[in-house]
C-alpha cells in the first residue's frame, strides 16, 4: 500500500528547485556535487514545507530529463534523502517525501512559536505584537458586564451580534462609504473572513488573482480551497500596484477572484494610491471579477506626514465588486480573533448561508469586546499605543539590520508591521534554516510567492525593538555567514524547521 498521500510533478519539481538561488563559489572553494545539490534542494523545498511531507516524488528518469541531468544523479540524490530520512520508498509504490523520526512535520504557514520557546528564539516569523494593556483587560471587564441578557439566548449569531454589526456599518459610514448593517458580517478573524470567501467565490479549480508578492497564510489557504493562483508582480518599491499588469491578467485570466492588501501591503508595506484604487476597482468591474480588499493593517499608519488614501470599497460603496475584510488581530491584538466583511447584503446573506456548515459563528464574548472597545473611544487609544510601539520597533529594527547587514536592501514602508528584504543574494530558504540554528526564526521569501518566486527576500516584522533588535540582527548576521559559508544545506545541517 502506497504511504504518499499526494504528488510532486516533475515540472513543478523542477521549477521549484530552479527558485533557488545558489551561493557563488569563492576562491578556493569546491561546489557540492551535483546529487548532493540535488539532495539538498529537495530537503530544503520539504523543511520550507513548499513540497509537503508524504509527497510523492516523480520517477527518477522523469526528474532527470526535467533538470537536464543524468539519471544516475538522481538516484544518487534519492538514495541520500533515504539515508537522512526525509525520503521512503516502496518497490511498485515509488518514493514519497519524509521527516527524520523523532522531528516535527514542518508546518506550511507562519504558525507562531509556543510560548516556552521565546526565551532562546527570537521569533521574527509572526507579525503580531502583544496585546496593548490596560486595554484588552478593560474591554474583558465591558463585554462580562454586557454578557447576561446573551446568556438567555442560544448564543449562535451566524452574521455576528447586531450590535457589533451596527457599530461596524457606523464606522464605515464615517469613513465616507455608507453602510447598513445588512452589509456586515462578523468572522473568526480575518482568515476566517477569507476562507468564507474562497469557499463563495474561489471554488476548486476557480483563478485567483494574487499579489506578488503576497501573505503566505492567505496563499495557503486559498492552495488548500483547490484554487489556480495567477500571480501579478507588484510595482517597484513601495508604488503599490502595476496597474497595466493587472489589467492584463484581469483581461487575459478573467479570474473569478482577485485579493490585495492596499494599506501597507504584506509583506512589502507598500501603500497603494487613491488612482491606483479607483482604476483597480473599474478594471476588476469590467473583466467581472469580485476584488477582495484587505484593511488588517489599515490603522496601523506609523509616520503621520502620510495622507491615507479613501478606503479601496469607497469605489465601489455598494459592495457588488469589491468585498472588505477588516480584522481586530493587527491593529488591537492577534489573540482577539475577531474580523469582519463588508460586501453587498446579498453577498453577506450567501456567505451567513455557507457559513452554517463551517464555524456556525463567532464567540459572543469577544464580539461584546470589540464593540466595547469601539463604542468607549478604547479603540483609538489601543490603536495609538499600537502604532507607537511598532514604530519605535521598525526603527530599532531598520537601525540594527543596516548595521549588521549592510549588503541587505528595503525601503522602509510609511505603516504596517513588515520590513521585505533582498538578502544581499543569499537563498532566503537557507537563510532560515540557518537562522533555526542561531537561534532567530524567519521566514524566507518563497512563503510568500507562487512557485518559488522571491528566493532572494526574507521578511522581518516589527514585533522587537531595543535591545532584542539588535540582538535579532547579529543573530540574522552569524546565520548570513553560515550560508555564505556553506554550513547550511549539507547532510549535517541539523534537522530543525521553519513555521
Amino acid at each position: 500500500m502506497a504511504q504518499w498521500t499526494s504528488a510532486v510533478g516533475a515540472a513543478q519539481l523542477a521549477r521549484l528547485l530552479g527558485s533557488q538561488q545558489e551561493r557563488p563559489a569563492g576562491p578556493g572553494t569546491r561546489r557540492p556535487p551535483a546529487y548532493r545539490a540535488l539532495a539538498d534542494g529537495v530537503r530544503l523545498l520539504v523543511l520550507e514545507g513548499r513540497v509537503p511531507v508524504a509527497a510523492r516524488l516523480p520517477a527518477e528518469r522523469e526528474l532527470a530529463l526535467a533538470l537536464s541531468v543524468s539519471r544516475t544523479t538522481v538516484a544518487a540524490a534519492y538514495e541520500a534523502l533515504r539515508a537522512e530520512g526525509f525520503l521512503e520508498s516502496r518497490r511498485g509504490a515509488g518514493s514519497w517525501t519524509a521527516v527524520p523520526p523523532g522531528n516535527p512535520v514542518p508546518a506550511r504557514g507562519l504558525e507562531p512559536l509556543p510560548p516556552e520557546a521565546l526565551g532562546s528564539v527570537i521569533d521574527l516569523g509572526c507579525a503580531a505584537l502583544p496585546a496593548p494593556e490596560p486595554w484588552l483587560t478593560r474591554a474583558v471587564q465591558g463585554a462580562l458586564e454586557e454578557l447576561p441578557p446573551y446568556a438567555h439566548t442560544h448564543g449562535d449569531y451566524p452574521a455576528g451580534l447586531p450590535a457589533l454589526r451596527a457599530t461596524l456599518a457606523d464606522r464605515y459610514t464615517a469613513r465616507g462609504i455608507p453602510t447598513m448593517p445588512e452589509q456586515i458580517m462578523v468572522t473568526t478573524g480575518a482568515m476566517g473572513a477569507m476562507d468564507a470567501i474562497c469557499h463563495l467565490f474561489g471554488g476548486r479549480g476557480e483563478r485567483i488573482a494574487v499579489e506578488s508578492p503576497s501573505y503566505a497564510n492567505i496563499l495557503q489557504l486559498m492552495r488548500e480551497a483547490g484554487a489556480r493562483l495567477v500571480p501579478v508582480a507588484m510595482a517597484d518599491g513601495l508604488d503599490g500596484w502595476d496597474l497595466d499588469r493587472w489589467r492584463q491578467v484581469l483581461r487575459e485570466a478573467a479570474p473569478r477572484l482577485a485579493y490585495v492588501v492596499a494599506d501597507f501591503h504584506n509583506p512589502t508595506g507598500a501603500l497603494a494610491g487613491e488612482d491606483q484604487r479607483r482604476q483597480l476597482v473599474e478594471a476588476a468591474r469590467s473583466a467581472g471579477t469580485v476584488l477582495v480588499a484587505d484593511e488588517t493593517m489599515s490603522e496601523l499608519l506609523l509616520d503621520e506626514d502620510v495622507a491615507m488614501p479613501p478606503p479601496v470599497c469607497a469605489f465601489d460603496p455598494a459592495g457588488s465588486t469589491v468585498v472588505t475584510v477588516g480584522s481586530a488581530s493587527k491593529a488591537f491584538w492577534a489573540g482577539m480573533r475577531i474580523g469582519w466583511v463588508r460586501a453587498a447584503p446579498d453577498v453577506i446573506r450567501s456567505l451567513v448561508a455557507a457559513r452554517a456548515y463551517a464555524d456556525m459563528g463567532t464567540p459572543v464574548l469577544e464580539q461584546l469586546a470589540v464593540n466595547w472597545l469601539f463604542g468607549t473611544g478604547g479603540w483609538e487609544r489601543a490603536v495609538e499605543m499600537r502604532r507607537a510601539q511598532a514604530r519605535e520597533n521598525r526603527d530599532a529594527l531598520v537601525t540594527a539590520v543596516r548595521r549588521e547587514l549592510p549588503g541587505w536592501e528595503f525601503e522602509v514602508p510609511a505603516g504596517g508591521l513588515t520590513l521585505w528584504v533582498r538578502t544581499g543574494g543569499l537563498s532566503g530558504s537557507r537563510l532560515a534554516e540557518a537562522g533555526e540554528r542561531v537561534g532567530v526564526r524567519v521566514p524566507s521569501g518563497p512563503r510568500f510567492g507562487v512557485d518559488g518566486a522571491f528566493e532572494g527576500y526574507a521578511r522581518l516584522p516589527f514585533t522587537v525593538g531595543g535591545a532584542v533588535a539588535d540582538e535579532a540582527a547579529l543573530r540574522l548576521a552569524a546565520a548570513a555567514r553560515l550560508v555564505e559559508s556553506g554550513g547550511v544545506g549539507g547532510a549535517e545541517a541539523p534537522r530543525t524547521f521553519v513555521a
